[in-house]
């Protein structure tokens, strides 16, 4: 039987639950897709800590280390 974990599955019973969902909701945000602030499609990408890409209109924008410029929870 395969036991479905998220992201912070990787640490196992380590550094505790709370610590572990933090972690959870952070990863899933920051790998998802989000939307270009310049040209409005579902393509930005983060490449690095700040700095999110479009790959439809190529262009580079600095955000937030985890979030995109511009996100609200």
């Amino acid at each position: 039987m395969v036991k479905k974990v998220g992201p912070s599955g990787r640490f196992g019973p380590r550094y505790g639950m709370k610590l572990r969902e933090k972690i959870d909701e952070i990863e899933v945000i920051q790998r998802q897709k989000h939307v270009c602030p310049k040209c409005g499609f579902k393509k930005l990408k983060r490449i690095s800590t700040g700095i999110w890409f479009c790959k439809k209109c190529n262009t580079k924008v600095a955000g937030k280390a985890y979030y995109p410029p511009g996100f609200e929870k």
